[in-house]
């Protein structure tokens, strides 16, 4: 299964044959350059480009075109080559696009020789810029690695070249404009535009659409979906938040499953606006003018009701695919409403200041009847445009809430909420889903329309449930806390929870995450692990130790720590050493080869300076080979740890045992409320899921 990466993501690679897929709005030059330990060029014949298409283990395209196949073979590289950079850059005089920013976003795919995807990245946040280096592979602990980097320069390739250490830079761009220049009639096209419309039926929303060109903000680096005002991104509802989405927000192109078939970006017409429609969602073709049907000469009659909303109408493989990428596109609809209506509301304001300005800025008028009619008409012109820019965001919002009321029901359980009916009739699974639910998104404009937050698996990121009272501030208005009183089941007041309330509903919320991943998982394939050193989780965990998932209580104290911490990190090393001898068979039997979800409580009570750097190891290293962190922390209480511990952090996706506004989408920056996974108060929907995994367990040993 693909991973989709976001910039600053890595992630490990298992061979050293690979191809790179490169997918653009228009005509790109490609190009490869290899380097050092500290990314430092050797000299010119360090580049692979259009004009030497060939280096050792390396071989680009020789023109600009807007699909691109590189081969790479790592195994051929020479030892002090321990970078390769992916470049893209655009061609002067070819094509209509000067910037990145004025065309879809680029994509590339890391796939084996036979197409299967490895690793993909689309370059969201682009604007000025002309060349970028899009990813890089680099060595570590002699393993080769993936990384989404999407470092764009506005003063184009000689730039970029000359940032990666080459005297030469100039000369070298110069050489490279020429060799495609002479190229120019090999090159491949752009798509035509596809045809505008939405699988409903409906139009897709006519208002300007949202700039997205502007990078977000540095600390946002995920993408999916949406990104965390934290740092952090919502891989998904879709926070590829988005993107995005969006962050996930996911504006980026939402993640394909392995095998698919990627969507190619359109290039708008020159002087059009760009197309920000979602690349996975189905359209159909509105005629411009349709024509009334009639049912005798001269009597035409009301033409047809628009086709009602289908669930799984996207694009995709398997149902769960196709409903993955549905909730992708609703996300990504939805934030181009929004961000239209505030941008018209936006604009409603100052034009309602300077009208009011101009109409006051001469002496004479400021008094009388004149002055009176001048305010009255520039009132009523800002109505006008707020009532208008409303109706819009009103009329693509109906189209979205009866969308999801045919698609929430049929989502499968990893995606599905805890109420629906289909955690009733659930049995074990048979194979691994695509995407996890990690609770729902909503924005202030509606707060009756939730989508979604789905992470594509397995995790590439940990989870951080924040339970700090200091850290966490109530942003969230009346509805929210109205809505966490009635849906959790707390004693939240107006002000901000308290410590207790805020450490039980983190440690419900990390128990519900774990039963869906259990449940969602094939029997025996996934397992939980936890840390406690105080003790004090034992309640939450009743329906993990009542059930049998968790075979026993976790130890406290350092040595509980320590015990599984060491455990883990050995599963850790040895399976990464198995990999890369391609030797699986060759583990000790006591490895426990299921995914392993390790559930850190109370820290750092109990973490010694070796038990936080195998803690931060796991972190880093453990996502690659099925060993995921989950933690429930108060930051402030690992303060004296100093920045130490900062990469950690940063490294998780935080979110929140209450609903808060700290999610952001990685395209316009729309503060997004998020909503944790619990199940409605008196609910036993999670312990009976745990039950039939347990059972479940007990059918494959018999």
């Amino acid at each position: 299964m693909t991973a989709e990466l976001v910039r600053g993501q890595n992630h490990a690679l298992d061979r050293t044959r690979v191809e790179i897929r490169i997918t653009a709005g228009g005509p790109v030059v490609a190009a490869v350059t290899l380097g050092d330990a500290q990314g430092r060029l050797a000299g010119t014949e360090a580049v692979a480009h259009p004009g030497a298409p060939r280096r050792t283990g390396i071989e680009v395209p020789r023109q600009a075109a807007a699909e691109h196949r590189l081969a790479v073979d790592l195994g051929a590289l020479p030892d002090a080559v321990h970078r390769v950079s992916v470049l893209l850059a655009l061609p002067t005089g070819i094509g209509a696009l000067t910037t990145f920013g004025a065309a879809a976003p680029p994509s590339v795919r890391v796939t084996d020789l036979d197409g299967t995807g490895l690793a993909g990245y689309t370059l969201t946040g682009l604007g000025a810029e002309s060349a970028v280096v899009a990813v890089e592979l680099y060595r570590r602990a002699g393993a080769w690695k993936v990384r989404a980097v999407g470092q764009g320069y506005a003063d184009g390739l000689a730039a970029l070249l000359r940032d990666q250490g080459l005297p030469q830079a100039a000369e070298l761009a110069a050489e490279i404009e020429e060799a495609v220049g002479r190229g120019h009639a090999r090159a491949v096209p752009a798509p035509a535009p596809a045809a505008a419309g939405r699988p409903d039926g409906h139009a897709r929303p006519q208002h300007p659409a949202p700039d997205t060109t502007t990078p977000p903000a540095a600390d946002r680096a995920a993408a999916a979906p949406p990104a965390a005002s934290d740092g952090h991104s919502a891989h998904a509802p879709a926070a590829h938040v988005p993107s995005g989405p969006a962050e996930h927000g996911p504006g980026p192109t939402a993640p394909t499953a392995e095998g698919a078939t990627p969507t190619t970006p359109t290039t708008p017409p020159a002087g059009a606006p760009v197309d920000y429609r979602h690349p996975k969602r189905r359209t159909t073709p509105t005629p411009a003018t349709p024509t009334p049907p009639v049912d005798a000469p001269g009597a035409p009659v009301s033409p047809p009701a628009p086709t009602l909303p289908v669930a799984g109408d996207a694009a995709g493989w398997s149902m769960e695919e196709r409903l993955y990428n549905q909730v992708w596109g609703m996300f990504e609809d939805l934030t181009r409403s929004v961000a239209a209506y505030r941008s018209a509301s936006d604009f409603a304001e100052s034009r309602l200041e300077q009208e009011l300005d101009t109409a006051l800025s001469d002496p004479r008028n400021r008094l009388g009847t004149a002055a009176d009619a001048a305010r009255a008409a520039a009132r009523d012109k800002h109505a006008a445009l707020v009532t208008q820019a409303r109706a819009a965001l009103d009329r693509d919002l109906a189209q979205l809430a009866a969308e999801s009321e045919v698609v929430e029901p049929a989502l499968p359980p990893a995606f599905a909420r805890w109420d629906s009916p289909v955690w009733q009739a659930h049995r074990s699974a048979q194979e691994r889903p695509m995407a996890l639910r990690l609770g729902d998104l909503h924005l202030p404009e509606v707060r009756d329309l939730r989508i979604p937050m789905l992470v594509r698996l397995p995790l590439e990121r940990g989870l951080w449930i924040d339970c700090g009272p200091d850290a966490y501030a109530w942003r969230g208005p009346d509805p929210d806390r109205a809505y966490a009183r009635r849906e959790l089941g707390s004693a939240l007041t107006d002000g901000p929870p308290d410590e207790a309330e805020l450490r039980r509903l983190s440690l419900e919320t990390a128990v519900a995450l774990a039963a869906r991943m259990l449940a969602v998982h094939p029997a025996g394939e996934f397992a939980v692990q936890v840390i406690d050193p105080g003790g004090t989780a034992l309640p939450a965990l009743a329906p993990l130790l009542e059930t049998g998932v968790l075979p026993a209580a976790p130890v406290p104290g350092a040595q509980g720590v320590a015990t599984v911490l060491e455990g883990l990190t050995r599963r850790v090393d040895l399976v990464q050493m198995a990999v890369r001898s391609r030797a699986a068979d060759a583990l000790p039997p006591d490895v426990d080869t299921a995914d392993q979800l390790l559930i850190v409580h109370d820290f750092p009570h109990g973490f010694d300076d070796r038990a936080v750097t195998r803690l931060r190891y796991l972190a880093d290293e453990g996502p690659a080979v099925g060993v995921h962190l989950l933690m429930v922390a108060d930051r402030a209480q690992a303060r004296e740890y100093g920045p130490v511990l900062d990469p950690l952090w940063r490294s998780l996706l935080r979110i929140t045992p209450v609903p808060d506004a700290h999610l952001a989408d990685p395209w316009v920056g729309h503060a997004w409320t998020y909503e944790p996974p619990l199940a409605p108060r008196g609910s036993q929907v999670v312990r009976q899921a745990l039950s039939r995994v347990a059972e479940a367990r007990r059918e494959r040993r018999t």
